[in-house]
């Protein structure tokens, strides 16, 4: 006899479970769902309803604007191939390395350089590289072509590495 009322105790408790789950959409809350109304539903929520959403689209990801969308091996190879050049800011929200001058190994011209990733993708659209020499004028497009290829190829490289493990 225990059994059977447990067995109803625990089917009624879980209809209640079930029935807590149900979704109370904005106009059956006796207002607009703001927050003076007695059943406040965030914005997020009132959009999920209105195009008779199920439960599950609340674990769906919105863009609101925050996620990085920088590729971590032009980054990283960016900073890598650029570590002659003091870094002056980094903002990986943006995508944007700007450096002061420092003069390469080897070399007897100091640069600068302004670096712009605005792409996730390991792709050269996605880089954008500005060099300027102590006297404000820029280089040679040879120049700065040798140094998007010296990111590419070393980003492609970390790529690979990533891969082996």
């Amino acid at each position: 006899m225990t059994s059977t009322r447990a067995f109803r105790l625990s089917a009624i408790a879980g209809l209640f479970a079930l029935a807590a789950c149900g979704a109370v959409r904005p106009e059956a809350s006796g207002g607009d769902g703001d927050a003076t109304g007695p059943n406040p539903i965030s914005a997020r929520d009132r959009t999920a309803y209105a195009d008779n959403g199920k439960i599950w689209d609340i674990f769906t990801q919105t863009d609101d604007g925050t996620k990085v969308a920088v590729n971590r091996y032009l980054w990283n190879a960016s900073l890598e191939v650029l570590d002659f050049l003091p870094i002056q800011s980094v903002d990986p929200f943006t995508g944007v390395i700007s450096t002061g001058y420092g003069t390469p190994p080897g070399g007897g011209r100091s640069y600068r350089a302004t670096v712009y990733i605005s792409d996730p993708a390991l792709e050269a659209r996605s880089l954008n590289v500005a060099l300027e020499t102590s006297g404000g004028q820029a280089v040679a497009a040879g120049t700065q072509r040798a140094v998007e290829d010296a990111i590419l190829t070393r980003a492609r490289q970390l790529r690979v590495a990533d891969r082996k493990f």
